[in-house]
């Protein structure tokens, strides 16, 4: 019998992390995570080959989308191949021998600290600190030990570092998911996928008069569904931009073929960024 590929995954943020739940998620808990610091370096890790696989997030409903990670994408080369989202429900959390009424900072990334602004307009003395990462924060409270501190991430983080849970579901909207993608070179099935394929792409237009709606018309007169479209400043042409789009439907299907080959006659620039299913 052929020799299974081993798999790593790369993810930001410490163990315990929501892109951790979501590479776990989308590979399994058998397969070797790598914690990294930065979105950037997720991507280098990729690219390097140190990784066979790497989980970013790319939109909160919330929060919106994380736009650093749109830039990465078309730089780095290697395709999405799988999405999923995350459920996200932020939990006060601290050591076990620290009581509420003791607790006066609350450390925790930025976007995570502005989920659960009313947990902080309701107790006007909790001054909230951005941390690098959710998870991450809850490690930093192991190791240091800061007086009168608590974080907020996840459960996992809480029982993967020893903390104690003093309020759960903290965030102000229930209805809070984060999208991920799975980026790889490697073509294998893998958790459980819809019947339904994505495919992500990314175009520029010329800078003339109805070039957008020519572009969208690519789609339309295809009855393609569009589920996505984001644009981005295209670096050094100032007021030009790249627009993101996802549609539903395959690159290979051949209306979805038809579409993308009449778009590269009309635009300036257009790149596949990956066909995939979203996994269960």
């Amino acid at each position: 019998m052929p020799r299974k590929r081993s798999r790593s995954a790369a993810f930001q943020g410490e163990f315990g992390a929501f892109s951790h739940a979501a590479a776990q998620k989308l590979l399994g808990e058998e397969t070797k995570m790598v914690a990294c610091e930065t979105f950037r370096s997720v991507f280098n890790a990729l690219r390097s080959g140190t990784v066979s696989h790497a989980v970013v997030p790319i939109e909160n409903t919330l929060h919106g989308s994380i736009h650093e990670n749109y830039d990465h994408l078309l730089e780095c080369g290697v395709p999405i191949r799988g999405e999923t989202s995350i459920r996200i429900s932020h939990q006060l959390i601290a050591l076990p021998d620290v009581r509420f009424r003791d607790i006066r900072r609350v450390f925790s990334h930025p976007v995570a600290i502005n989920q659960c602004r009313k947990f902080f307009d309701k107790y006007r003395q909790l001054e909230a600190i951005p941390f690098y990462d959710t998870a991450g924060s809850v490690k930093m409270l192991r190791e240091k030990s800061p007086g009168g501190a608590a974080a907020i991430a996840s459960e996992s983080a809480a029982a993967i570092y020893g903390g104690k849970i003093l309020r759960r579901n903290i965030e102000d909207d229930r209805q809070n998911f984060t999208r991920f993608f799975l980026l790889t070179k490697q073509k294998e099935s893998l958790a459980p996928s819809t019947t339904r394929w994505k495919t992500s792409l990314v175009f520029s237009t010329r800078n003339v008069p109805g070039a957008l709606f020519k572009a969208m018309a690519c789609f339309a007169l295809r009855d393609l569904s569009l589920t996505k479209i984001e644009s981005r400043p295209l670096r050094g042409k100032p007021w030009e931009y790249l627009f993101y789009v996802d549609l539903l439907g395959r690159d290979t299907d051949p209306a979805v073929r038809n579409a993308l080959d009449q778009l590269g006659e009309t635009t300036e620039f257009v790149k596949v960024l990956g066909s995939y299913r979203p996994t269960l």
